[in-house]
């Protein structure tokens, strides 16, 4: 089964996370050197089927996008050349990195491995992915309670229309 890859992308370190094969759970799975990122993604790949890309967008509180938002969008081309037919889905990242920090601070590790670089990385990277599964989820929920208000209505076109009452 395939499994969507959530890439929080930064100019030296790349955190990565996955789901599980259902795509029900985000999991932290590595942090790699930026100059290493995608040979380790071609690496996984063949072992395990990437079905999508879910990609940090690096903005900043004005929703502009941040001096890093270049390199980003430079290594997302660079993904689509190599893997051309896996789709990218970008997610707003303002605040993963704060809220990893967070969560490693109110954490019960120990403290050398809270001072690891690559755990915030790590972090982020689920925290995007769980975002991406839960807009996903939400966006479905939409779809089936627009499906189940359509049918009471007699139509069962599967668009989402208005419950028109008398």
């Amino acid at each position: 089964m395939s499994r969507l890859m959530a890439i929080d992308f930064g100019l030296k370190r790349v955190g990565l996370a996955v789901t599980d094969p259902l795509g029900m759970f985000a999991t932290a799975l590595d942090t790699v050197a930026r100059k290493e990122v995608k040979a380790y993604i071609k690496k996984y790949h063949q072992e395990h089927t990437i079905r999508a890309f879910i990609i940090g967008e690096p903005r900043t509180l004005a929703n502009e996008p941040s001096s890093v938002a270049g390199a980003a969008a430079a290594f997302r081309r660079e993904l689509l050349v190599d893997f051309p037919d896996i789709p990218q889905h970008g997610v707003d990242e303002r605040f993963t990195s704060r809220i990893a920090l967070q969560t490693i601070a109110g954490s019960d590790l120990p403290r050398l491995k809270r001072r690891e670089k690559g755990l915030a990385d790590r972090i982020s990277a689920v925290l995007l992915l769980q975002s991406y599964l839960e807009t996903v989820q939400h966006l479905t929920d939409l779809q089936t309670a627009g499906d189940v208000s359509n049918e009471l209505n007699g139509d069962v076109s599967n668009e989402l229309k208005p419950v028109v009452r008398p």
